[in-house]
C-alpha cells in the first residue's frame, strides 16, 4: 500500500510539471494596452512610450488601443469585462480615482473589478490663458472672474478627469465662478484655448508648455507644490495667491481583476525598470514629468489614498460630472 501511494505521488508531480512545461510563458501573444482617453494627450502619449519598451522587454507586441468617450468610462468598461489573463491592460490616471466618487453609478468598480498593476508617472498643470485676454496673473484673474461671474470659462479634456478636477478645485478655493467647458480629449481642449474660443484651462505641462514658450498662451501658474524645473520663472498658483492650491495628473496600469499574480508582478517588475532607467528619468524630467515607482502594495495603497482625497475635493467642491 505505501509503495503504491508513493507512486501515485510521484505520477501526481510528474502531471503537475508536464502541465507547468506545457503553459507557454507570459506574453506568447501581443498585449493590447486599452487607454480611455484620446490620442495626443499625456496619458496616450506615455501609453506608446510605455508600449514600445514592454514590447522590447518582452518579446511581443504592446498594441496601444485608443477608446475614448464618457470620461473614460467607455474604454474602462470594456478593459474590466475583457479576461483576466493578462493580455489586455488598462492605462489609467487620477480620472479613475476621481470617477469613483464623482459618478455613482458606473458599469465597473475600480478597487473590484482591477487589480494594480504599476504607477508610470505624475506631472504638474499649468494654467493657461489665451493672450487676448486681459489678466497676467492669478490675483487678476481671480479679480476679473468675481467682477463677472458666469463670465469667464475654462477648458477640460472631459468630466471627471484631472483638468476638470483642477479647475473645480481651482474655483472652490479662489471663490470664483468660471464655467467648465468639456471637450472629448486634452488634445480638442487645447485647440480649443489657443485658438481663443475658450479662455483658459489648466493642461500637462507637459504638452502645453511648447504653446507656452512660443508664446500662443500666456502661463499664469503652475499647480504643483513647488515650481516646475521646465517653467522656473512661473509660480505655483499657491505663491500667487490661491494658498494651499495643489493638482496633478498622473498615470497607471491596472489589470481585470482575476489576472494571475505571477502576470502582474512579472508587468510590476519590467515596467519599474523601464521607469527606473537614468536615460527615462532625464527625458521625463525635461519633459516636466516626474517617474513613480512602486511594487504592487504600494501601488494598490496609492490607488486608495488617492480615491480617498478626491471624494473630499468632490464633496468640498460641489463638482458634478454634468459641469
Amino acid at each position: 500500500m505505501k509503495s503504491l501511494l508513493t507512486s501515485a505521488a510521484v505520477l501526481t508531480a510528474l502531471a503537475a510539471a508536464s502541465a507547468v512545461a506545457q503553459t507557454p510563458a507570459y506574453p506568447s501573444k501581443p498585449v493590447r494596452i486599452i487607454v480611455p482617453f484620446a490620442a495626443g494627450g499625456p496619458a496616450d502619449i506615455y501609453a506608446r512610450f510605455l508600449g514600445q519598451r514592454l514590447t522590447e522587454a518582452m518579446g511581443q507586441n504592446f498594441v496601444i488601443e485608443n477608446r475614448p468617450g464618457a470620461g473614460s468610462i467607455i474604454g474602462t468598461e470594456l478593459a474590466a469585462k475583457s479576461p483576466p489573463d493578462g493580455y489586455t491592460l488598462l492605462l489609467m490616471s487620477n480620472t479613475h480615482t476621481v470617477n469613483e466618487s464623482l459618478i455613482a453609478k458606473k458599469p465597473f468598480a475600480l478597487m473590484k473589478d482591477f487589480v494594480p498593476v504599476a504607477p508610470i508617472n505624475y506631472s504638474d498643470l499649468v494654467w493657461v490663458v489665451h493672450p487676448s485676454l486681459p489678466v497676467k496673473s492669478v490675483k487678476e484673474l481671480v479679480a476679473l472672474a468675481k467682477a463677472n461671474p458666469r463670465g469667464l470659462n475654462y477648458a477640460s479634456s472631459g468630466n471627471g478627469t484631472p483638468y476638470h478636477m483642477a479647475g473645480e478645485l481651482f474655483k472652490s478655493m479662489a471663490g470664483v465662478d468660471i464655467v467648465h467647458i468639456p471637450h472629448k480629449g486634452s488634445a480638442e481642449a487645447r485647440t480649443s484655448v489657443l485658438s481663443g474660443q475658450v479662455e483658459s484651462m489648466p493642461d500637462a505641462i507637459t504638452t502645453m508648455t511648447p504653446m507656452v514658450k512660443a508664446g500662443r498662451v500666456r502661463a499664469l501658474a503652475t499647480t504643483g507644490s513647488k515650481r516646475s524645473s521646465v517653467l522656473p520663472d512661473v509660480p505655483t498658483v499657491s505663491e500667487a495667491g490661491v494658498k494651499g492650491y495643489e493638482a496633478t495628473i498622473w498615470l497607471g496600469v491596472m489589470a481585470p481583476a482575476g489576472t494571475p499574480r505571477a502576470v502582474v508582478d512579472r508587468l510590476n517588475a519590467e515596467i519599474t525598470k523601464i521607469t527606473s532607467r537614468p536615460e527615462v528619468r532625464k527625458a521625463w524630467g525635461e519633459q516636466g514629468a516626474e517617474a513613480l515607482t512602486m511594487n504592487t502594495a504600494e501601488f494598490e495603497k496609492y490607488l486608495n489614498a488617492d480615491i480617498a482625497k478626491w471624494a473630499q475635493v468632490v464633496k468640498i467642491s460641489g463638482a458634478r460630472a454634468d459641469q
